[in-house]
């Protein structure tokens, strides 16, 4: 999908912003860690918190072996939706970032990366937490679950 340019934002002369920097895309390829991190980083932000989520080899005691991740075409734009918010929720963060991943994924691989920065790590944690919370219950991503036993589930459609 395509990558939105980032939001530009202004410092004032004590290094406070006006507007955070968000970076946000859904994609099929592999994802990086550290493209999140460059994304929020910034001389502003003395603390950098990131949640990552990948796929683990259980759920509700049935061993999952694989995971396909589907989007609707909204997802990418309703995303930045939520990093938006997200950034009004919390003026002090520098620079937003979430990346999700679509399509197959196996045991071990990341599913999603999100990243916030602020000039205090307490502030940082907050907004990553809002942030991949209201991902999770806005953006339109689901994922069927593949078990061992040959059995599927999607999960939350």
């Amino acid at each position: 999908m395509e990558e939105k340019q980032p939001t530009t934002r202004v410092h004032t002369a004590v290094g406070v912003h006006t507007e955070a920097r968000i970076h946000t895309d859904v994609r099929a390829e592999q994802l990086s860690v550290d493209e999140v991190v460059a994304a929020v980083a910034d001389r502003h932000a003395g603390g950098i918190a990131l949640f990552l989520g990948a796929v683990r080899d259980h759920d509700h005691g049935r061993t999952v072996t694989a995971l396909d991740y589907s989007a609707h075409p909204s997802a990418a734009d309703l995303l930045r939706k939520v990093a938006e918010d997200v950034a009004a929720a919390h003026p002090e963060v520098v620079a937003l970032s979430a990346v999700h991943r679509v399509g197959p994924l196996a045991v071990g691989d990341l599913a999603v990366v999100v990243g916030a920065s602020a000039a205090h790590r307490a502030e940082a944690f907050a907004a990553c937490r809002a942030f991949i919370d209201t991902l999770k219950e806005q953006v339109p991503i689901w994922k069927r679950e593949e078990f061992a036993d040959g059995d599927h589930e999607w999960v939350g459609c």
